[in-house]
């Protein structure tokens, strides 16, 4: 293994067990340690140290499962352990302010009102929401991107075999020369008949970022609904769902926004949401037809939910706004840019753009299908980057990686070309 063994990686990066010993618990502690972090790599090395795992298990796989920081872990404890020791509805009952706290910190960052947002459990259901309660009829057409995640995919055609709806899938070009190449692909499939457009932001498969805005532009004139599955941006970009112009938009905290577990958003625009139907109805909806909650919050109703996590997604929008959203997005382009750079540099083929307009924090190389598993096992085993398959061998950097561990990533994948093709 070209002079390498797992040995060797867990004697060179022994000492990593103590890299997060000063992990700031509060918020308050947070802020002190950031604000007086150096600039440069070494603020970035800060951030790093927030983060509980150790050097010789370097998590890389952020479009699938993030860690969170310590203070977002700490908080999550903290208020399960304060439910565990009085779950009377007396005590919960700040529960509901909390949650209100939440979902207005959420709401700001990405430049809508708290009304349009429900925090739900996770994309997954986010998608489905839209997929079941969007009004359509017989012989209307949806449109998809074949990138599409399954339950933004898969979960159309059986909505289509139930009701009778027409599914045209969209394929964009593997290394588009810019966004005009894409939405014309998107534009071409347009017809009378088509009545939702349903995209990710950037796919999980290849990397690729769709031109969102330009594709609400393009939809909106022909009076078509449009969805955004944002599980891959949400904490890797400044998302500005306003400007982006979109309908609807899901996304997980515990992906790039390194959010508590089984927590998720819904963005519905307030001229949709009377329309769109709920698919879940419990305790708290109200006693007829008519919700009794506001906004959003209809898609929420979703019986008995956890409110420690809940809370504590409020600590995680705290932590990006400590950082900075465009200050992070900067710092995931950035490290996804190195990266491409450094792999292509080695004659390694790429599946995801090179060029960050096309692509964000999402990148997959070109490997056999039926090598692939084996490729990110040997690079856990032997070189302790956790990578994921999607498309190829994806590999995802964020905020709390750093430049060593990109060395690390390509050194493991240069030992492995063998298996690349």
């Amino acid at each position: 293994m070209a002079g390498h063994s797992r040995r060797t990686f867990l004697e060179r990066f022994a000492s990593g067990t103590a890299f997060y010993a000063g992990a700031a618990t509060t918020l308050s502690g947070l802020n002190r340690a950031l604000a007086a972090a150096p600039e440069g790599e070494a603020y970035w090395q800060t951030i790093r140290r927030q983060f509980d795992f150790d050097e010789s298990h370097i998590p890389m796989n952020a479009a699938n499962l993030c860690p969170s920081p310590r203070v977002v872990a700490e908080r999550v404890t903290q208020l399960t352990r304060d439910i565990d020791m009085d779950c009377s509805s007396q005590n919960r009952a700040k529960f509901g302010r909390l949650l209100e706290e939440t979902r207005g910190k959420v709401a700001r960052q990405l430049g809508v009102t708290a009304d349009e947002i429900a925090l739900v459990r996770n994309t997954s259901e986010a998608n489905n929401t839209i997929n079941a309660g969007v009004p359509l009829k017989a012989g209307d057409e949806i449109v998809l991107w074949d990138q599409n995640h399954p339950t933004n995919n898969v979960a159309w055609d059986v909505r289509a075999a139930r009701y009778h709806l027409l599914i045209k899938r969209v394929s964009t070009p593997r290394q588009p020369a810019d966004a005009d190449e894409v939405v014309s692909a998107f534009e071409r499939a347009f017809t009378p008949k088509t009545r939702l457009l349903a995209i990710t932001h950037t796919s999980n498969n290849s990397g690729l970022r769709l031109p969102v805005r330009e594709l609400c532009e393009v939809a909106h004139r022909r009076g078509i609904y449009v969805h955004v599955d944002g599980a891959q941006t949400w904490g890797a970009l400044r998302v500005n769902l306003r400007e982006m112009g979109c309908d609807s938009y899901s996304a997980s905290a515990h992906k790039w926004y390194v959010g508590p577990k089984e927590v998720g958003l819904l963005y519905v625009r307030a001229s949709r949401i009377a329309e769109v139907w709920p698919h879940t109805v419990a305790p708290g909806w109200g006693d007829d037809a008519e919700p009794d909650v506001k906004g959003a919050r209809k898609f929420e109703s979703l019986g008995q939910r956890d409110d420690a996590c809940l809370a504590a997604l409020g600590t995680a929008a705290d932590f990006h706004a400590m950082i900075g959203p465009s200050r992070v997005e900067a710092r995931v382009l950035q490290l996804a840019s190195t990266l491409k750079e450094r792999l292509a540099g080695a004659g390694v083929k790429l599946v995801t753009p090179p060029h960050p307009a096309l692509s964000a924090g999402v990148l997959v190389i070109e490997v056999p299908a039926a090598n692939r598993q084996m490729v990110i096992d040997r690079l856990y085993k032997e070189f302790g980057i956790a990578a994921a398959t999607p498309g190829g061998l994806r590999l995802c950097p964020h905020l709390y990686n750093t430049l060593d561990h990109l060395d690390r990533a390509v050194e493991g994948v240069k030992a492995l070309r063998g298996l690349l093709s």
